[in-house]
């Protein structure tokens, strides 16, 4: 998810190392189509032509010169100088859903933490996240179905927006990025969540954990707002402990093994407790987050460190807004 300062004109084991390869789940996605993602990416790309045809450069002259690709006429970017992204204005985006901190407290418009994931703040931001939601999405609802990999990305990018308004106030921040963060962390935890049933999982593991960590080394940089990473992660992370849970090696073939080789249960003990515990973390979290975002409470009083996960300032450049 990117901020953009306000006022401103990201039947076996599994027989590989990657994440998602056995033979059982090569079985399941024979079974599932995967079509939400990609209409996912069809509403961002058409949501983002409404953004420039809203924004409408041409007709709003200002102090960074002429606009970029002006052979686009109506829907050419605001000046690379105001927008180095290639896209609208910050008040374009504001108008249209940005979340920004005082008006989903103080003007009643919680909507915003539900449109700003759809907005994006420029081209590069909207080919940058589409290209990593085809890519990570499309295996996992092909594997776990529309309905649980919808519902995860929904609450993943809502997630993302809870903690980015509560830590970031003196910006808007937009894009899918909350909602990619929550796909990875949905990854993990149903590595850790099934990892009986896999085999190299600690590869596994390590790659998914390298990934992640060069993902949310990138939201220190300034103008990203690594406050919905985080957030996205951590609500996917629990979230897939719930949504994204395996019977256990040997549950589905049950019927075709004698009775002293039969499992008795669809999961294994650990499951059982993580899937409790993921399911209470998720709700408190998302209670009490909600609970002091609408009581004004500003998240950094309480957390007095908490910026340097969003910004790290060097000599290189400033994390002010």
């Amino acid at each position: 998810m990117a901020n953009v300062e306000a006022g401103t004109g990201g039947a076996g084991k599994r027989s590989g190392g990657g994440a998602y390869y056995y033979e059982e789940a090569e079985a399941e996605e024979r079974a599932w189509t995967a079509w939400l993602v990609p209409l996912i990416v069809v509403a961002c790309v058409a949501v983002f032509v409404a953004e420039m045809y809203v924004n409408n450069c041409p007709a709003h002259p200002g102090p960074f010169g002429s606009c970029a690709a002006r052979f686009l006429h109506r829907v050419s970017f605001q000046p690379v100088r105001e927008n180095p992204l290639l896209g609208p204005s910050s008040s374009t985006l504001e108008k249209l859903g940005a979340l920004e901190w005082n008006k989903v407290v103080h003007q009643s418009q919680g909507w915003r933490l539900v449109t700003c994931i759809w907005l994006h703040a420029g081209l590069i931001h909207l080919l940058a996240n589409m290209l990593s939601l085809l890519f990570v999405g499309i295996r996992l609802e092909q594997q776990f179905g529309f309905v649980r990999i919808g519902i995860l990305y929904l609450l993943s990018g809502f997630g993302g927006a809870v903690l980015s308004a509560l830590l970031l106030k003196n910006s808007i921040s937009v894009g899918a990025s909350g909602a990619l963060f929550g796909l990875l962390g949905a990854m993990l935890s149903e590595l850790i969540i099934n990892w009986t049933i896999y085999s190299n999982r600690a590869a596994a593991l390590l790659t998914l954990m390298v990934i992640i960590a060069i993902n949310l080394g990138i939201g220190l940089f300034p103008h990203v707002d690594n406050f919905a990473h985080i957030g996205g992660f951590l609500s996917g992370f629990l979230l897939g402990f719930v949504l994204l849970i395996r019977p256990q090696f040997g549950w589905l073939e049950r019927h075709d093994l004698p009775p002293s080789a039969q499992v008795t249960s669809t999961y294994k003990a650990y499951q059982y407790v993580l899937w409790v515990i993921a399911l209470l973390l998720l709700i408190a979290g998302f209670a009490a987050g909600l609970v002091m975002l609408f009581r004004g409470v500003n998240g950094n009083d309480h957390c007095h460190w908490c910026h340097y996960l969003n910004c790290v300032p060097t000599s290189r450049w400033s994390c002010d807004d």
